[in-house]
């Protein structure tokens, strides 16, 4: 029995394409372009839109994929902003919600030399997504739901909603990926929660995607081998963790592999990671989930290629949304 439609068969059934649905923070990147400089004596700054889940959910759709998007803004300049790029993706903003009564979520960004990034958060409408929005979500075209949690593991609404979503997934038997995108500046006095947080999401989703440096962080190792070994023994989901130029470690079903990257000149890499996620779940979008399950190697190393090859062309790009303006399924084997 075929298990795995290629990408070329998936974009052509795009109009019969199960729904992706992304969960998370939608807000405004404030870029300083001064690269090099603290955000302290920044001057000059590019306002972007943003968030790891949204970043996820334009990408799915720039690939030419089904995607809805749950989240938050605040009905101001900025979260009408989000909602009209996010129309002009081909995302679906039915569950992409406006409050009346808080501001949209600003992250502003120092982009170093390097064009790795930091952030400093100043949190607005994203943590009021609440349980009875998600309820409100009609999940019988959803074969796949992606769980990006920068914001999610602060206390509030959001967090609530985010657990009962996974609740519901879980007894829907939809897929599950998850991405911690873990953020120092959030959780630098209370890591501990971070990593309890992340542990829950190990253990029921089917997938997840972490960074070398969160595979440490999450296991409390002091190696990235170290740490491999720990999520190879405790947990069961497929995984895979993202080295940069490198390339990417995909654990599956006990063993692991490296598959490379290609090389490119990185201009920025914000939405690098998030761009890989969309491509990997793009091209799993059709299936379900025991079609999912059913996959051999070849074929998780052949999609981790190809995602390979989104995040590598991110990189290319100043500002995630720009970047994915130029992807699509043409660069997939």
């Amino acid at each position: 029995m075929k298990t795995y439609l290629s990408t070329k068969e998936a974009h052509t059934n795009q109009n019969n394409q199960m729904k992706i649905l992304c969960i998370g923070e939608a807000l405004i990147d404030m870029i300083c372009t001064d690269k090099g400089t603290s955000l302290s004596k920044g001057q000059n700054f590019l306002k972007k839109p943003g968030g790891a889940p949204t970043n996820v959910a334009a990408a799915v759709a720039a690939l030419g994929g089904q995607v809805e998007l749950s989240a938050k803004v605040g009905n101001d300049p900025f979260g009408k902003q989000l909602v009209q790029v996010m129309e002009d993706f081909g995302v679906s903003t039915k569950y992409l919600l406006l409050d009346d009564h808080h501001f949209t979520t600003f992250a502003f960004v120092s982009l170093m030399e390097d064009g790795e990034r930091d952030f400093v958060f100043n949190r607005g409408a994203d943590g009021l997504l609440s349980v009875a929005d998600i309820e409100a979500i009609d999940l019988t075209e959803i074969s796949i739901i992606h769980f990006g949690s920068a914001t999610a593991f602060l206390p509030g609404p959001l967090q609530a909603a985010y657990l009962r979503l996974l609740e519901k997934a879980r007894d829907q038997s939809i897929f599950i990926s998850f991405d911690p995108n873990y953020r120092h500046l959030l959780f630098k006095d209370n890591t501990v929660s971070f990593v309890k947080q992340s542990w829950n999401l190990l253990n029921q989703c089917h997938y997840f995607k972490v960074s070398d440096e969160e595979a440490i962080l999450i296991t409390g190792t002091d190696n990235l081998d170290a740490a491999v070994d720990a999520l190879l023994k405790n947990t069961q989901a497929i995984f895979t963790i993202t080295l940069g130029k490198e390339g990417t470690l995909l654990g599956f079903n006990g063993s692991t592999c490296i598959i490379p990257s290609i090389p490119v000149n990185p201009v920025d890499t914000t939405g690098a990671g998030d761009a890989f996620v969309g491509a990997l779940l793009y091209q799993l979008a059709n299936l379900s989930l025991t079609q999912i399950l059913a996959l051999d190697l070849s074929a998780w190393q052949k999609m981790v290629a190809n995602a390979n090859k989104a995040g590598a062309r991110t990189c290319e790009w100043l500002g995630a949304m720009e970047a994915f303006k130029h992807l699509n399924n043409q660069i997939f084997d």
